[in-house]
């Protein structure tokens, strides 16, 4: 174990690292600069407890209803031989699938284990990218490997099709709808960034056989619900900008020890469990621990960080509550009520505060001159 590994084992504490999945990896991409996600991702800490030990619980996760109506869906389009997923792939979206041939890795001969698992998608890709579409045409949840912060990370996409325009192509099933051709924006979003997980896990394993990045397609095959029917309908989803982003925040992470120079060598968030599993350490004793952790809190965190709720008070009073846009547009100006003193001239701006300072106060006399305006 090397000096970066015991620093992060001794800030998690006794317990073991949780596991990171799709929707974790995809979630660090929202707040890329914020160093007290970084450390605890990095660290393997288990975000929710800890906010909820703190005193600020943050509900996530998906709902058992949701979980159930997914797993319903999903059942639906892989039925019969992923029949009705043939049938969008031909007509909907004009793909060639001329043969067809369907391996399970569910499990391998009984045995579910993760590393067995692994082995055998492993094998069975690597087979079909060196002779083509007669060694395997859809794999149904084959188990990926990604590196997050020096662990490795098995994932599991739903489906990946091969031979399609003579590419992988990453297959995401969501149980959203598609009303009138037009779906959530921010639920596109999320499973774009997730698929864009798998299309990077995909090229990492066939690089072990040296096969290039564009064997693995850019663009992925989200399928969902039409209007309100349980009837599937299917669009390409092309993510190049997601993995961008996927990429520079998972080099970050492995550049984590610049970020654990930074902090006090004795730091931990450990709870001090005893024999029955109940923290003994005081809830005042870790927030002040989590609090010499710089973090970047913005209202956006509120949908991806199990954290946010603990962020968001800590910066109640600070630009940074308002959003990144005027965070960012005020530069060296962090707290609101510097903002309303240099805003209003009872203030007086420092040499670095002072393109903000007359933005602020051009923003005042305009607001000033509409109201009297009105009046």
């Amino acid at each position: 174990m090397n000096a970066v590994e015991a620093q992060l084992d001794r800030i998690r504490g006794e317990v073991a690292p949780k596991s990171h999945n799709a929707r974790t990896i995809a979630a660090l991409t929202s707040n890329p600069g914020c160093a007290r996600r970084a450390i605890m991702d990095a660290a393997g800490v288990d975000k929710q407890r800890l906010a909820a030990y703190a005193g600020f619980p943050a509900p996530f996760g998906q709902s058992q209803f949701a979980i159930g109506r997914g797993n319903a869906f999903e059942a639906q389009v892989k039925a019969n031989g992923c029949a009705e997923l043939l049938k969008l792939f031909r007509e909907h979206l004009g793909l060639p699938v001329p043969e067809v041939s369907y391996d399970n890795l569910e499990d391998v001969g009984g045995i579910t284990t993760l590393p067995v698992r692994h082995a055998r998608t492993r094998a069975l890709l690597a087979r079909a990218a060196s002779e083509g579409p007669d060694a395997g045409t859809l794999f149904d949840h084959p188990l990926l490997r990604l590196e997050v912060a020096g662990r490795p990370v098995y994932l599991e996409p739903d489906l990946i099709a091969f031979h399609l325009h003579g590419r992988f192509h990453v297959v995401e099933i969501k149980s959203f709808p598609v009303i009138d051709g037009q779906a959530d924006g921010d639920k596109v979003a999320a499973a774009a960034i997730q698929s864009a997980v798998y299309v990077l896990a995909l090229r990492g394993l066939l690089a072990e056989f040296g096969t290039g990045q564009e064997a693995v397609a850019d663009t992925v095959v989200l399928v969902c619900p039409e209007n309100f029917s349980n009837k599937p309908t299917a669009a390409l989803l092309d993510v190049r900008r997601q993995l961008t982003v996927l990429r520079r925040q998972l080099s970050r992470l492995e550049r984590v020890e610049s970020l654990l120079s930074l902090l006090p060598p004795e730091l931990t968030f450990d709870l001090d469990l005893d024999a029955t599993g109940v923290p003994r350490r005081a809830p005042g004793a870790l927030a002040a621990a989590i609090r010499t952790v710089e973090a970047r809190y913005a209202p956006e965190c509120l949908a991806s960080c199990e954290m946010c709720f603990f962020c968001r008070d800590e910066a109640s009073g600070r630009t940074a509550a308002l959003g990144r846009v005027i965070r960012d547009e005020l530069g060296a100006v962090d707290e609101v009520s510097a903002v309303l003193g240099l805003a209003d001239g009872t203030l007086v701006p420092g040499e670095e505060q002072a393109e903000a300072t007359a933005v602020l106060r051009a923003a005042r006399r305009l607001r000033h001159e509409c109201l009297s305006g009105a009046a």
